[in-house]
């Protein structure tokens, strides 16, 4: 039982890193920007829709890889994504044309990141039952922190090297951290184990993983929709302030530094989010918990519309990273609770689809509304009445047992 004890917290801690890794090399986006647009001249809607395109493909293939994970198990997949993903951020730093950018990092680096939620919350989904969601929060406070501690590194390597030697860094650095803590990852623990002598209720291997619905009885539900349509509405959210608000506090006088500060400052408050509301969900349930972060979201996107002081974006950061955070840990124990782990993999990843067609479309339609208007004022008025929309469709989820009997 200690060895099965030991043997889940380092899946926990690899995990942890591993969203730290990815998230964070992605978060560094909002900094490489202005460096991008003030090397090629190029306007911020065609610089966001790399990012919009790398979105798309990590929904697209995410799909695939949540097939791929629930039937070899995380370790190949995570190794053959890391090698990939390193290899499209590192050839980021021979670029000389959009169309190079868009499949370096819209293709290439997308391949790799397609396999980072569906690996590491899908593993936890199959290794946890009752404190799901606390596991799922630490180990998403790994995204946290990676968004808290990696954009500053890029800052502190751009104030001695160009930004090419950054990426070349970037993506060798982190194909070779992503491949060691493969090695760490199982997908399933050993066959019959119970609770650890930590007390922490581990599933027990084969027998909890195949139970739940499949992908076609879940499809037919009405929760499997509406938390597609939730994702959806997240993500459009989200991805905007990601990708736009290091450029929006230097539009308000912040030097770089200081514009980098405010998307850390989002990242160490996501950590907090992370862990707080999968305890919360434990306690709770996902929807519950789900409506807490939606309330958050709506109130510090209707906030953001009256901030015009660069200064006070340091008191919106914690807000907006809070919940920012809680979204990114709710939904794959919520999928677990509300359709099992039978098919975890792929109906998280499908859930993820729709979340990143969302987050695909909004960074691209906010840099064309930027271009045309000088100012993200109309988008982000816009993003505070689809959170409140999510607000409202949270409410119409029903309890698992209910869904269940309707899919037969």
């Amino acid at each position: 039982m200690n060895i099965l004890r030991s043997q889940s917290f380092v899946i926990v801690a690899a995990c942890f890193l591993v969203q730290a890794v990815y998230v964070g090399v992605l978060f560094t986006f909002g900094v490489l920007f202005l460096e991008l647009e003030r090397t090629f001249g190029w306007s911020r809607a065609t610089i966001s829709g790399a990012f919009s395109l790398f979105l798309v493909g990590t929904g697209v293939i995410g799909v695939v890889m949540g097939r791929l994970n629930d039937r070899f198990g995380p370790r190949r997949i995570m190794i053959a994504g890391a090698i990939v993903h390193g290899v499209g951020y590192a050839l980021m730093s021979i670029i000389q044309a959009p169309w190079q950018f868009y499949f370096f990092y819209g293709v290439l680096a997308a391949i790799g990141f397609s396999t980072h939620d569906i690996v590491t919350l899908s593993t936890i989904a199959r290794w946890f039952s009752t404190r799901r969601s606390l596991m799922s929060g630490i180990v998403k406070a790994g995204a946290g922190a990676g968004q808290f501690v990696i954009p500053m590194l890029l800052t502190l390597l751009l104030a001695r090297w160009d930004w090419r030697i950054a990426c070349l860094i970037f993506g060798a650095a982190s194909t070779l951290m992503l491949t060691v803590l493969a090695q760490f990852l199982t997908r399933d623990p050993p066959a019959g184990s119970g609770k650890d002598a930590a007390g922490l209720s581990v599933a027990a291997g084969s027998a909890e993983a195949e139970t739940g619905l499949t992908l076609g009885q879940a499809v037919r539900t009405r929760n499997f929709w509406l938390l597609c349509a939730g994702q959806f509405l997240i993500f459009f959210c989200l991805m905007v302030i990601m990708i736009h608000i290091v450029p929006h506090a230097r539009d308000l006088g912040f030097e770089p530094g200081r514009a980098a500060q405010v998307l850390a400052t989002i990242g160490a408050a996501s950590i907090v989010g992370r862990i707080a509301m999968g305890a919360t969900a434990d306690r709770l349930g996902g929807k519950s918990a789900l409506i807490v972060a939606y309330c958050v979201l709506s109130g510090s996107l209707i906030w953001l519309l009256f901030i015009h002081e660069p200064r006070l974006l340091f008191l919106f950061a914690p807000v907006y990273g809070f919940t920012h955070g809680a979204f990114f840990t709710l939904i794959s124990p919520t999928v677990a609770e509300l359709f099992g782990t039978r098919a975890h993999g792929v109906i998280f990843a499908i859930v993820l689809l729709h979340g990143t067609i969302g987050g695909s479309l909004s960074p691209l339609i906010a840099g064309i509304v930027f271009d045309a208007e000088g100012s993200y004022q109309p988008i982000f008025l816009v993003l505070a009445a689809l959170a409140i929309t999510g607000l409202v469709l949270v409410n119409f989820l029903q309890p698992a047992r209910v869904e269940r009997a309707r899919a037969g």
